[in-house]
């Protein structure tokens, strides 16, 4: 039986048929008023076809280093190619793709130079990290339709994540734990800028920061605030690692790491601000919902949640949340991106008053959500 459509669906199905038809796609492509149009309609669409060449393109500048040699200076292909490990061919290949994606740009006299998006790897550690640990998310990604109906079993990404797939992740060693807590630390210095130039963190008396890894957030936030204590919660072999962190930056004194799994065991007390850096888009509905329950339970009248992560349906930054964190965390095989109405929702349903997005510089890297309890006197 088919639906009952209403006049609305009736006329945007006429206007889709339209568009659909090759000969409108013809006639469009040569008029000149829809020929722009066009043309980008035509260059989207291949893009999605060839991204994936396109992303082979960036990991094998990454993992030849060409970013860092180019940063010497333009170069000639043939002082290039033995810097590569490449045969001049190959080398050839490479940056004239890098020159196409806007990597890499001719300087004249033969040479070639960083280009727009090359200058944005340089210097960017935790950019060319990601890029490398996504040969992991590429191999699971090599069968979508059998992930998006869950007749994968075991992912390359959820053996990389180990907690995902646990049921006793504290007891994880550090061996498990190091690899993917060094990602994060790696990306972890342009995620907390973003945060902490939203987000005045020395307002406050102490923070907590729940699944803090290795402690990179907590120590930028306590440079920015010399007076603010800050607490982490983490698998213990994870805060082990924090606490040496704190130690080897002169934090111990105002600075503590505590291990335990935030699904199991009570969160500290202590904090007037508690902050979760993306962490509840790795984990399903309710995960969150109780990690929601147990911050308000462990924060005093007048405390503050502050949720840092990428959001979905981000104006500008739309595929981001939906189709590259959609897929992401379901092959790593927990957790969904969600929109920040839905946080909102089940912060809530937590006890949690006062929501509001705070507006950040870079909003397809963090978005950032405020709650706080009831009874808040001297924040602003």
């Amino acid at each position: 039986m088919k639906p009952q459509l209403s006049w609305w669906d009736r006329c945007v199905g006429q206007v889709d048929r339209l568009f659909a038809s090759p000969r409108f796609q013809r006639w469009a492509t040569g008029f000149p008023l829809t020929r722009p149009i066009a043309r980008r309609r035509a260059r989207g669409l291949f893009d999605l076809v060839a991204g994936f060449v396109y992303s082979q393109v960036l990991f094998a500048a990454v993992r030849l280093h060409l970013f860092d040699i180019l940063r010497d200076g333009p170069q000639t292909l043939a002082e290039l190619a033995p810097r590569l490990g490449l045969p001049e061919p190959g080398a050839a290949r490479l940056l004239d793709a890098a020159v196409a994606l806007r990597l890499a740009e001719p300087r004249g006299r033969g040479r070639y130079g960083l280009g727009p998006l090359g200058h944005a790897m340089v210097g960017n550690p935790g950019i060319a990290a990601m890029i490398e640990h996504h040969r992991l998310l590429y191999a699971d990604l090599a069968d979508p339709v059998a992930l998006l109906r869950g007749d994968r079993g075991q992912t390359a990404l959820g053996g990389y994540w180990p907690y995902a797939d646990s049921t006793g992740p504290a007891a994880l060693s550090p061996a498990q734990v190091a690899g993917y807590t060094d990602l994060m630390s790696a990306s972890q210095p342009f995620i907390a800028a973003e945060v902490l130039d939203a987000y005045d963190v020395g307002q406050h008396r102490c923070l907590l920061d729940v699944g803090g890894g290795d402690g990179r957030f907590l120590a930028e936030a306590a440079a920015r605030a010399p007076a603010l204590r800050v607490m982490l919660f983490d698998l213990p072999a994870v805060a082990a690692r924090a606490a040496a962190r704190f130690e080897a930056a002169g934090l111990s004194a105002r600075a503590s790491a505590i291990g335990g799994d935030f699904r199991t065991d009570a969160l500290p007390q202590g904090g007037d601000l508690v902050s979760l850096v993306r962490i509840l888009h790795d984990h399903d509905d309710a995960t969150v919902r109780a990690l929601l329950r147990a911050v308000r339970a462990c924060l005093p009248p007048g405390g503050t949640l502050l949720i840092a992560e990428p959001m979905a349906a981000t104006s500008g930054a739309e595929p981001v949340g939906d189709a590259y964190f959609g897929f992401y965390l379901m092959a790593m095989g927990r957790g969904r991106p969600r929109r920040a109405a839905e946080l909102t929702s089940m912060l809530a349903e937590a006890g949690f008053d006062r929501i509001h997005t705070v507006r950040t510089r870079s909003p397809m890297l963090t978005g950032l959500l405020l709650a706080r309890v009831t009874g808040s006197s001297q924040l602003v």
